[in-house]
């Protein structure tokens, strides 16, 4: 069967002046002002600086190491008992249908999650009471996704933000790009894992060389029958190979669907949970445009690429993507300068020994990164 492609684009391009301020999102929900903490960390007395990530404009010429790992955490959204009541009551709006809102639906958050600009941007934010989020339309087995993002500016410690694809099943997969804050003027951390069939434990995490929260980046996710590469802007960052043969599982039979939270994990995302959230700066703000996908959508049961999918031109390559030798020198140039934790080197964590990912030295290539 002919392998059908989709593509999915939401690509008008916005100006930042076009962006909902913070002040403009802080008026869609009121809370009192009385419940939210005023202390502001001072970095310098509160936290020793002996593990601190160096600011962004220093970043270029250190190498990061020893920093801790942090393990599966699987929790997506925050949940509590209480949420304020949004501003005048629910308001019906106009149904959005174009850009963002063609593919995605918010699915929780209480009006914290919203579409501007006629759906070609969606926000996510996220206060003391209640965070944010939504998921994709159509479910996919294997796509190449590509979504631009602009995280929380400011001090966002204690914050995470996510964006990932999962399945809905008890042994569940799972493909994981996660975004821990941090302190102003500190490196966002980049947080990746992959699950297969319910088990995670494949984390690796990177600092940003730039400021996320500046202007918008594109952070992709190629998940195809062969490999599953993260890129950032293009620029690939990881990749695990499907190597079924020698025994590891791979996310290869379980649609699923993309989705991106909001919410607060201060008791680990930020240094080990040592540094919480300040919610004197919420409501905290993480906006997404321009999403993109070549895919095999996933609809009653079969795929739209039949059920051997194999590229037939040059619209669907992207089924047999693969890295050359360029590719896999950026990813090892990567890991040298800036990735901090690397599951496959924690052999205090795997005592009784290494995943067997980390050992298999795949045909052709160097290594297994």
């Amino acid at each position: 069967m002919l392998c059908i492609y989709f593509t999915f684009q939401s690509s008008i391009t916005l100006h930042e002046n076009t962006l909902p301020s913070n002040e403009q999102i802080k008026t869609d929900h009121v809370f009192p002002t009385s419940l939210l903490s005023s202390r502001k960390f001072d970095y310098n007395n509160d936290i020793t600086s002996v593990d601190q990530p160096p600011p962004y404009n220093s970043f270029e010429t250190q190498k990061v190491i020893d920093q801790p790992s942090l393990y599966d955490h699987d929790v997506k959204e925050e949940t509590t008992s209480f949420h304020p009541p949004l501003e005048g009551g629910k308001v019906n709006e106009p149904e959005i249908i174009e850009g963002l809102a063609k593919d995605f639906d918010i699915t929780w958050g209480d009006g914290r999650g919203k579409f501007y600009e006629n759906g070609d941007l969606l926000s996510l934010s996220l206060d003391k009471y209640s965070g944010s989020g939504f998921q994709s339309k159509n479910e996919y087995l294997f796509a190449k996704i590509d979504m631009k993002i602009k995280l929380i500016s400011d001090n966002s410690a204690g914050t995470v933000t996510t964006f990932y694809l999962s399945s809905n099943e008890t042994s569940h997969d799972e493909i994981d790009f996660e975004f821990l804050g941090n302190l102003s003027g500190q490196p966002y951390t980049i947080h990746t894992n992959i699950y297969c069939q319910g088990r995670g434990n494949r984390e690796q995490q990177f600092y940003l060389w730039f400021d996320p929260t500046a202007d918008f980046h594109t952070y992709s996710i190629l998940w195809n029958p062969r490999r599953i590469v993260f890129f950032v802007d293009g620029m690939p960052i990881r990749v695990f190979e499907n190597m079924e043969a020698f025994g590891v599982p791979f996310p290869n039979r379980q649609a699923m669907r993309i989705y991106s939270s909001l919410w607060n994990a201060d008791d680990w995302a930020t240094q080990g949970g040592r540094v919480h959230t300040d919610w004197s700066h919420a409501p905290f703000v993480a906006s997404f445009r321009n999403f993109s996908a070549k895919s095999c959508v996933w609809s009653y049961g079969s795929s739209s690429c039949g059920s051997d999918p194999r590229p037939t031109g040059f619209e669907d390559a992207w089924l047999m993507e693969d890295l050359d030798s360029s590719g896999l020198g950026n990813i090892r140039w990567m890991q040298e300068n800036y990735m901090t934790y690397n599951y496959c080197n924690d052999k205090w964590r795997f005592h009784d020994g290494l995943p067997k990912e980390c050992t298999i030295r795949m045909p052709t290539r160097e290594g297994q990164f």
